[in-house]
């Protein structure tokens, strides 16, 4: 099984067939599988629908059509080793396009924030996606009002480029960040 190890984490890229048990038999279902202490996450709303939108439409498809490059197109769990539990996600928005760039996004379970693991897990992430010599640049968007996970980002060397609102799941203001190799 592939795996990228900090000090504290162990991130597990999900491929095709670990998404189809999370999304069949649950988040129980897939730490089961993983052989993970149970942890039900604790998340607002928002990322928990952003997670089941994402797992429906992006994760499970493009780790179906890219099987040999899944690690770019899925979910990570955030392991937590010293417990044994998964406490939170991150992934990427594919190989890096044209322009050399992709996006992170991230999620830490609310009982384990304000701890460093964000912060930990983005940078062990990003370490191993920069290996692709294609790859020149990582973006983000954070809500304006998340400061924690501005903090994360710029505890990682990305720099605030621009603000913008999106419309999903509502309409929301973000700030734009890039993380340059």
């Amino acid at each position: 099984m592939i795996s990228v190890q900090t000090t504290r984490l162990k991130l597990i890229p999900l491929d095709h067939e670990m998404l189809q048990i999370w999304n069949h038999s649950g988040r129980e279902g897939l730490e089961k599988f993983l052989q993970l202490c149970s942890n039900s996450w604790e998340t607002e709303k928002f990322y928990q629908d952003e997670t089941t939108l994402a797992l429906r439409d992006f994760w499970l498809p493009m780790t179906k059509k890219f099987p040999l490059e899944f690690t770019w197109y899925t979910n990570w769990e955030i392991v937590l080793k010293e417990k044994s539990c998964s406490i939170g996600g991150l992934g990427l928005s594919g190989m890096p396009n044209n322009e050399g760039s992709t996006e992170i996004g991230y999620v830490i379970d609310q009982k384990f924030r304000g701890l460093g693991y964000a912060t930990e897990a983005v940078h062990a992430l990003k370490t191993w996606a920069f290996k692709d010599p294609d790859l020149k640049i990582i973006k983000a968007e954070t809500p304006i009002i998340n400061l924690n996970s501005q903090k994360v980002l710029q505890k990682n060397n990305f720099k605030l480029v621009s603000e913008k609102q999106i419309n999903i799941p509502e309409p929301m203001h973000v700030y734009c960040w890039e993380c340059l190799r």
